[in-house]
């Protein structure tokens, strides 16, 4: 029952105030910024202007050229829709999914990979006495477009935004052409069809109604306000969303029925408006997006870069082009870690795995951890703050406000079994609760006596439905008691008495037949009363019971309840005698004389797990958004009216510094740019926008990002849509939310909660974590992966690790361990941080790239070289005699080089004692690599802080050094891939290495801790 809202004159004039606090702003003035001006200008063209509502019903007849009994002829529509088009959603050019498929396979780290492929391939078709480069390119080739694939894949399930509002559109309504009513298509209605709307259906069109009877609609997802409104012919505000003589296309109509002209169809309705603002949005990558992209550049730009000095160092050292074309080849295989997009994509579907079990769907894998970088959560108030279901909140009766807490199905007071006053006449309450069950039109569908009562489905509106689930916890048998005091008549709401009253037949009879319950706006019921209850007596209403009436109602009213009287009246048995015959036209029963039995508020009840620091964006009134943003912590200072209130002074004299939260009303930013929303956002610290429409939203999103901050937003509405696409993840409610709100967002809270971001949070800032140390643990092998190639050529040595050896490491041995550090626990700091900052907190930085190449990759490398040389060692080839062999070495015509004992050796005995060198080389790096995943495993903590309970890390450990064997041993993959079986001992002179860089991680992470803050977090905190 929205018309029930009223409040009294007083907090009418405080509501009026509360839009007034940006003077403060204004008196500062601003510089003449035409640029801002001509932006604000733009955007007042998207919102919503229109006078259909405002002028006559002649002038608009004229305007339409219609008539409102007989409607437009078929001819005058046929004429109206070759020029207008349809009434329907225009979806907007879709870009081909072949083209979307090869953009994500060419990209990155993709074309790169590309070119070295071809490159093979034609090295290949000159050289074919070998199919190494073929394989090779082939390898490329399939990492390309595996890689790519995934990437198409996670994009796949992003839009299909256009047709989740065409589903909103109804598909037959009914209209009157040519003074008929028919059935048609409502893709068929044009301006000016009159049409007939009923309770269920969805209105066809933007119209204006011109007769209507008890007709309501259900604007929640286009305005945010979470009751039914009532809908007739008056024209009641300036403002088009709230005046109360139009309905709007989609929207559902919930009861009553309606004669309406048509007055916007298609894309000129106002959803129209909102979807072609929707789909029209270029929206950028997301943070991570960002960074994985910044990574991508800089590992390229190396790649390209060694590659090209290499190519030169070869061709100065007197290589030939094939040969330095192969080993640029090697460079670049080195530096790209091929495998990266496969962990990335496997690390993102693990967290969104792990986010669905705690009811957080992600429909975007990226967006997760976008949630961790949050800095500003933008939140709607119905249905994301709030639990979008009235719930009754307090009661005054019997001179006392008594709190009404419903939320675990229990509240302070229980009144008795019961309700009739007749049997227990000194009950305030018992009194009070049987108004509210009779005079109340709500009731619970059946077969539901099993479900707990806040859970029950009801048929009726929101408030009435709040009251009769109230009393049923209260008292129980609702249902009962109104069977056995049946109504006998009843006169519903309406917006002119702003009543309802019902005559009921009671079946106890010793006080008389019947009684006569009434309820409705506070002040209404009051003039109606005579008397009022108190501690179960009947007393004469006096001043001293008004000014305490006017207290407790503006009290109620002020925390921004929606306020109802409760009144009642026993009919003298000897007027209305049983069977006596009621009318309602005329009436024939008394409506003044009655007795004053108390007040019930309601509010649309905050949700539990509320952060502290969010900013509100809300359809609702600016009181009800106050006494949200105050119930749920967003708001802890005075508001500027509160300060000019408790200092006694106008409001332009608050000194600006004093005030720190603001409500800010949508008409003050209709004239607004980017630039003056962000100067206010940088002035206060906690604010809510009350009253905003759908492009006012995305301005304040806008606004929010030009001063560099990582948005979040909130909502569950068609009218959320646009800033739900703009925000940096947009996040939508799974119960309550639209079919749209959901399409557009990036995450969904399956089970409306909003604790679950905070979840959300944690989850986000975690996997950047991991994909941190997962990037660190697989970049570290660059090193020993480059320098092969770079001492081959330098020191003409023999080649430590061959291309395919790399690939082994990068897409074998590297992959399991990368992916399990996503299932690493959180460190201890991890809810203590603030937000990342996109400048200074990037996924690769200086310090990393120091401590993957100049500390942990120096150190793996110097260990593989060290079995490298003792291998060699060992079958007789010392140090010093491998410099400068590498030109008899790989001469296939020299079947005679000695090696330090001088024993002599063909040319296949030299390349298979290189394999298997290559293939010590290769251990070395696993061997040292499980050290390097266990200290990947923590930022800042000790091993011993986080110990060793990743089990799917502990089985990556088991996993790399069984592929290892395996490749090593297989039959058949020898000459595949160039490996070969090593003796036992050959597998561990890296292993002190491995234990050196453990200890050395662990001190390095010590002076962290010990010393926070200081240059030596500053330099190895990476």
């Amino acid at each position: 029952m929205s018309e029930q809202r009223e409040t009294t004159s007083n907090v009418e004039s405080k509501s009026a105030r509360l839009c007034r606090k940006l003077k403060f702003w204004k008196k500062k003035g601003k510089k003449d910024d035409t640029g801002a001006r001509e932006e604000a200008a733009k955007r007042r063209q998207k919102e919503v202007e229109m006078d259909e509502h405002k002028i006559t019903l002649e002038e608009l007849a004229e305007r339409l050229n219609t008539n409102y009994e007989t409607g437009l002829s078929e001819a005058q529509a046929i004429q109206v829709r070759e020029k207008e088009g349809l009434n329907a959603l225009t979806p907007p050019q879709a870009t081909p999914e072949w083209v979307k498929f090869l953009h994500h396979t060419f990209s990155g780290f993709g074309i790169l990979l590309t070119i070295g492929g071809v490159l093979c391939f034609i090295i290949w078709l000159i050289d074919t006495s070998t199919n190494d480069n073929l394989w090779l390119a082939i390898t490329l080739f399939l990492v390309v477009l595996i890689s790519g694939s995934l990437s198409y894949y996670q994009d796949r399930a992003s839009s299909k935004v256009m047709e989740s509002f065409k589903n909103m559109c109804p598909s037959v309504t009914t209209v009157i052409r040519d003074g008929l009513k028919k059935q048609i298509n409502a893709e068929e209605l044009v301006r000016g069809d009159i049409v007939e709307v009923k309770g269920g259906d969805r209105v066809p069109a933007d119209v204006r109604i011109l007769s209507s009877t008890m007709f309501k609609v259900d604007n929640s997802s286009l305005t945010g306000e979470s009751e039914p409104l009532n809908r007739n012919a008056d024209c009641t505000h300036e403002n088009p969303l709230e005046t109360k003589n139009l309905a709007f296309y989609s929207t559902y109509a919930v009861e009553g029925t309606a004669k309406c002209v048509v007055i916007k169809t298609g894309d000129h309705t106002i959803i129209g408006g909102i979807a072609n603002l929707t789909m029209g949005m270029k929206v950028g990558d997301t943070p991570i997006a960002k960074e994985i992209n910044y990574f991508i550049r800089v590992i390229t730009s190396v790649a390209i870069f060694y590659g090209a000095v290499m190519f030169i160092i070869c061709f100065a050292y007197g290589y030939s082009f094939l040969n330095s074309i192969l080993f640029f080849i090697g460079i670049v295989i080195a530096n790209v870690p091929e495998g990266m997009l496969i962990e990335v994509t496997v690390l993102f579907a693990l967290t969104a795995k792990r986010m669905a079990s705690k009811n957080c769907l992600v429909r975007k894998l990226q967006a997760v951890e976008t949630l961790g970088s949050t800095s500003v959560i933008c939140t709607d108030k119905t249905g994301t703050l709030t639990q979008n279901r009235m719930t009754v909140a307090h009661l005054w009766y019997d001179g006392e406000l008594h709190d009404a807490d419903m939320s675990q199905d229990h509240f302070t007071y229980r009144g008795p079994a019961d309700l009739s006053y007749t049997a227990k006449p000194d009950d305030d309450f018992a009194a009070l609760a049987q108004v509210a069950a009779l005079c109340n039109r709500a009731e619970f569908k059946p077969d539901q006596k099993e479900v707990p009562v806040l859970r029950r489905e009801c048929i009726g509106d929101a408030s009435e439905t709040a009251l009769l689930k109230y009393v049923q916890i209260a008292v129980s048998n609702v249902d009962d008691y109104r069977r056995r005091n049946p109504k006998i008549v009843e006169i519903p709401f309406n917006s002119t008495n702003k009543y309802q009253v019902s005559v009921h037949l009671l079946e106890r009879k010793d006080r008389g037949a019947f009684l006569v319950v009434m309820k409705g706006a506070p002040e209404r019921i009051l003039d109606r009363c005579q008397f009022y209850m108190q501690q179960g007596h009947t007393r004469m209403i006096d001043q001293n019971f008004k000014d305490l009436f006017d207290y407790a109602y503006l009290q109620m009213g002020s925390m921004g309840e929606r306020v109802l009287g409760f009144c009642d009246l026993i009919l003298p048995e000897d007027e209305y005698p049983p069977g006596f015959e009621f009318s309602t036209d005329p009436v024939n029963f008394p409506l003044e004389g009655f007795r004053f039995l108390g007040l019930m508020s309601m509010i649309d009840p905050p949700r539990p797990g509320v952060p502290d620091a969010v900013t509100m964006v809300t359809g609702d009134h600016p009181i009800t958004a106050q006494a949200i943003a105050k119930s749920v912590g967003i708001f802890t200072a005075e508001t500027a009216e509160e300060v000019a209130e408790r200092l006694h002074i106008p409001l332009e004299e608050v000194d600006p510094e004093l005030v720190h939260s603001c409500i800010i009303h949508g008409t003050e930013l209709k004239d607004m740019s980017v630039e003056d929303v962000s100067e206010i956002l940088q002035r206060y610290k906690e604010i809510v926008f009350a009253r905003t429409s759908p492009q006012q939203k995305l301005l304040i999103v806008q606004a929010y990002q030009s001063l560099g901050n990582y948005v979040a937003v909130t909502g569950d509405g068609v009218n959320d849509s646009p800033a739900l696409k703009q925000a940096d993840i947009g996040i939508a409610m799974g119960i309550a939310g639209s079919d749209v709100s959901k399409q557009v967002a990036d995450m969904i809270l399956m089970d409306d909660n909003f604790a679950s971001i905070v979840t959300g949070v944690e989850e986000g800032r975690l996997i950047f974590d991991n994909l941190k140390k997962a990037i660190t643990y697989v970049m570290i092998t660059n090193i020993p992966e480059i320098f092969p190639f770079i001492l081959i050529v330098v020191f003409n040595i023999p080649l430590a690790l061959s291309t395919v050896a790399i690939l082994c490491i990068c897409l074998g041995t590297d992959i399991w361990p990368a992916i399990a550090l996503a299932y690493e626990k959180a460190e201890s700091d991890i809810m203590h941080r603030k937000p990342r900052d996109p400048k200074n907190s990037r996924l690769i930085n200086d310090r990393l790239l120091s401590y993957v190449y100049g500390q942990m990759g120096i150190i793996e490398t110097v260990g593989s070289y060290f079995t490298y040389f003792v291998v060699f060692g060992e079958c007789g080839f010392w140090p010093r005699i491998l410099f400068g062999i590498r030109d008899d070495w790989d001469n296939a015509a020299i079947n005679a080089v000695e090696d330090s004992y001088g024993q002599e050796w063909t040319y296949v005995q030299r390349k298979f004692l290189e394999q298997t060198v290559q293939s010590a080389y290769f251990v070395s790096n696993v061997i040292i690599q499980w050290a390097n995943v266990i200290v990947c495993k923590t930022r800042r903590n000790s091993l011993v802080q986080q110990g060793m309970g990743n089990w799917w890390l502990n089985s990556g450990l088991v996993f790399e050094t069984v592929l290892a064997f395996f490749l090593l041993t297989c039959p058949g993959l020898d000459d595949a891939l160039k490996l070969r079986s090593l003796k036992f001992w050959w597998w561990w002179p890296a292993l002190p290495f491995a234990i050196f860089t453990f200890c050395f991680d662990e001190s390095r992470k010590y002076f962290i801790r010990r010393y926070p803050g200081s240059w030596v977090e500053h330099e190895w905190n990476f």
